[in-house]
């Protein structure tokens, strides 16, 4: 007789864990309280997707785990990039690899992986619900079905929560997995936003809202110890909180206890240039508009709205003309655009996060099949748990490896 199991979340981790949990001879019902599935991969990448990271080595993969990385050995191991890929490129859906190892469907469309992993789940699930799971139904440690908002119950040998995370609450990512967890008897970890955008102390950011800049480095440094703790080169954008974009998104997932004044964000506005190099830039951009006004010159330089930011920055009267700013000034103005330094305050709220740090705690979940230490035939996938990972595909493979972990763990005769 099939083992009857329910998965909770028609998620990325969700879909997986169904589609596997079904492969592998189990009879599976997924219970998700959206219409739609996989709400939150279709805003993932810009709408691209980049739903894995081609890395080949487990330790690698780890390493851009900075939350219990070690934990998810076994889920790796089990299902790597690699397994992915094959997975959603035999659905359909080709796949290329970009920039730092990021893959995305050669259609840029994220509408195609959801596709796909909807297609995998329905290929191997008996039933689709469509409903608020309430609470687990739990006999003598065991779990034994599910309740849901409108009373109805639904038996079963296993249950996987796989219900997300706080982040993008819109996409039906509200929290309710850790509310089960903790009904079973679980700790959750404080909850926090991770790859969020950033709120800073200096107003002129307002001024630049919507501004992007593309090939720029930012050095993040911790103030308190007094150390650089990550450095990135490629794209921001200035918002009127503060700023945002791939870049501070990775940023924030190095900052930890944050508090105001904490950490610093510095930008070199000119990467590929050495201070001597710029320096001799802005002496030829001077001496080609030697009659103009000095915030009149920049516009070759800089995006127009940054023009008289900098100025202001670099403390140079905006007014004078190229032909009298001297030696100092110039100094002054190369400062500046190498390093444009903005005070952190705080993240922006947990629900314009991509993800959630924090969840059910790890050393209460076996890593060899995700299953509850403390409830027999409980599994967890996916950001309910306590990982997080950096940008690049990394989350979702989380979500994928798992999923599939679970799926599989749950099917298995005891």
């Amino acid at each position: 007789m099939k083992k009857k199991i329910i998965v909770i979340g028609a998620g990325a981790s969700g879909l997986v864990a169904a589609g596997a949990a079904g492969e592998s001879g189990a009879g599976v019902t997924l219970i998700e309280r959206n219409e739609k599935v996989a709400r939150k991969v279709m805003i993932t990448g810009k709408g691209r997707c980049n739903l894995t990271n081609a890395c080949t080595q487990i330790n690698d993969l780890i390493a851009n785990v900075p939350v219990n990385g070690r934990f998810l050995y076994g889920a790796f191991s089990r299902f790597m990039p690699a397994d992915v890929t094959e997975l959603v490129e035999g659905l359909g859906v080709p796949l290329k690899v970009e920039r730092g190892n990021r893959v995305f469907p050669v259609s840029d469309k994220a509408v195609d992986i959801v596709d796909a992993l909807n297609k995998y789940a329905r290929m191997n699930i008996e039933k689709r619900i469509t409903a608020r799971v309430n609470g687990l139904i739990i006999s003598d440690g065991r779990v034994t079905g599910v309740k849901t908002e409108g009373g109805a119950q639904y038996a079963a040998d296993a249950v996987v929560v796989a219900t997300g995370g706080l982040s993008y609450p819109v996409t039906g990512s509200t929290g309710d997995g850790y509310i089960l967890a903790r009904s079973a008897g679980h700790t959750v970890t404080p909850l926090k936003p991770s790859l969020v955008p950033l709120e800073v102390h200096e107003g002129w950011c307002s001024q630049l809202t919507g501004l992007s800049l593309r090939n720029t480095e930012i050095r993040v440094v911790d103030t308190e110890k007094c150390r650089e703790i990550y450095k990135d080169f490629g794209e921001m954008l200035f918002t009127h909180f503060g700023v945002s974009g791939p870049m501070i998104l990775s940023a924030s997932s190095h900052m930890r206890d944050m508090k105001s004044g904490k950490y610093e964000i510095h930008i070199d506005l000119k990467p590929a240039l050495t201070h001597e190099q710029l320096d001799r830039r802005v002496q030829r951009d001077l001496a080609e508009n030697s009659n103009k006004s000095f915030s009149n010159s920049l516009n070759a330089l800089l995006p127009k709205s940054l023009v008289p930011v900098i100025v202001k920055l670099c403390g140079v009267n905006g007014g004078l003309k190229c032909n009298q700013i001297t030696k100092d000034m110039r100094a002054a103005l190369v400062d500046t655009l190498k390093d444009v330094k903005l005070t952190v305050t705080d993240f922006r709220p947990i629900d314009e996060a991509v993800i959630t740090s924090g969840g059910v705690s790890v050393s209460e979940i076996d890593p060899k099949t995700m299953e509850s230490k403390l409830v027999k035939g409980l599994y967890f996938a996916g950001e309910v748990i306590d990982v997080d990972a950096y940008t690049g595909g990394f989350n979702l493979q989380i979500a994928f490896s798992t999923g599939h972990l679970a799926g599989v763990s749950a099917s298995r005769d005891e």
